[in-house]
């Protein structure tokens, strides 16, 4: 006793047609849930509409939970980041503390209520294009998302997120991205879409505006620059072909030596997006990267060394980087310790292109946001005053 609870979510349908909330699918559930050996402490009750003191009171007796122990959680208007206040109202963090035995201190939510205030009425808004291959799933790229709601909350801006189909510019053009403050390019596997990334990059590189790719995004930046602005003019990854005249994107193995991709040619015509690399080593969790003096990402960041996330096999070809950065322009602001592996570049004579290879959108949080998730939104709105 005191060591664990159970807090039991469920919902309270609201029955039009009875003009009434319905409590029998909550009876059922905790019913199931005994029936494994499961009492709910707390029940947290999802509904349209509130609960009246009787339908609480219902909830508590054929559930055997107290009655403090029965939590609205009515729909929200604007976020779900209004919740946490909506429980502190309802008594949720006292209720915990009690039942666990700790001490019950005041909690102090105004990092909580700026986040809100800055969703229900932010002073600005900003119209943020995201070019990938899956926006047509509606819980893709869910995290890069909230990252970006994160950067505006801080920035005390309102986003229009506008998704676009990668292969929609391949067919069409780049006159979707027209009339965008921004330019995000996510992560993604196989040929498919990829050649709409390039251009997309290239939109935002020649035409100033704030880009942002991340993982694939990067590695296809990569290609465009190399392409048309070192001259490369077949640049590509080998994770889509076997045997290219310029490998800017390439397999490493453990001891950072490139690895040749299966031995044939992607097949254009399977509509799957997996690509598997022989012998490939998938650079998988936490990993540490040291960045540039007198860098945008240093200047970001205030550190010298960073912890990010990572997930990918393929790497930018390290005897490419001289050639790339050969201008000035092309920086890698960002490698691994052992100065093998790029993980952050940045364009010096462009108001904001930043692109990693790693996953920042995993460490940004609602009142802390990511540094490049924050940085992009403020580029972009700068760029919409223009």
């Amino acid at each position: 006793a005191g060591d664990v609870i159970f807090i039991h979510v469920t919902l309270v349908p609201f029955i039009k047609a009875a003009g009434e909330m319905k409590t029998k699918p909550t009876q059922q559930s905790v019913a199931k849930l005994r029936e494994i050996g499961i009492t709910p402490n707390i029940i947290i009750c999802r509904c349209e509409h509130s609960m009246n003191t009787e339908l609480r009171r219902k909830i508590s007796l054929f559930c055997n939970v107290p009655f403090e122990g029965v939590i609205e959680e009515k729909d929200v208007e604007h976020s779900i980041y209004e919740l946490p206040l909506v429980f502190q109202r309802e008594g949720l963090d006292q209720l915990i503390c009690k039942l666990l035995n700790m001490e019950d201190r005041p909690s102090d939510m105004s990092k909580w209520q700026d986040v809100v205030r800055s969703i229900v009425a932010p002073h600005s808004s900003v119209r943020i294009g995201l070019v990938g291959k899956y926006v047509k799933l509606n819980d893709a790229y869910k995290s890069i998302t909230e990252a970006l709601y994160h950067g505006c909350i801080a920035n005390d801006s309102r986003m229009e997120l506008v998704k676009i189909d990668s292969e929609e510019i391949e067919r069409n053009g780049t006159g979707v991205l027209e009339n965008l403050d921004a330019i995000l390019v996510p992560g993604g596997y196989g040929v498919h879409g990829t050649e709409g990334k390039i251009l997309a990059a290239q939109y935002a590189r020649e035409h100033n505006i704030p880009f942002l790719g991340l993982c694939l995004g990067m590695q296809m930046a990569v290609v465009e620059y190399a392409r048309n602005v070192v001259g490369l003019k077949d640049a590509n990854s080998t994770e889509f072909y076997s045997d290219l005249k310029y490998p800017v994107i390439i397999l490493l193995d453990k001891d950072f030596k490139p690895i040749a991709r299966v031995d044939k040619k992607y097949d254009h015509n399977n509509s799957s997006d997996s690509c598997s690399p022989k012998d490939g080593t998938l650079r998988l969790g936490t990993y540490d990267c040291v960045l540039k003096d007198g860098s945008k990402a240093k200047s970001l960041y205030k550190q010298d060394v960073i912890h990010e996330r990572h997930r990918h096999s393929y790497e930018v070809n390290p005897d490419y980087l001289a050639q790339l950065e050969k201008d000035g322009n092309f920086i890698v602001s960002g490698i691994s310790p052992n100065g093998k592996l790029v993980e952050l570049i940045e364009l010096k004579n462009h108001p904001f292109f930043m692109a990693c290879q790693f996953h920042p959108e995993y460490q940004s949080k609602p009142h802390n946001p990511h540094p490049l998730f924050k940085a992009f939104v403020s580029a972009a709105l700068a760029n919409k005053k223009k």
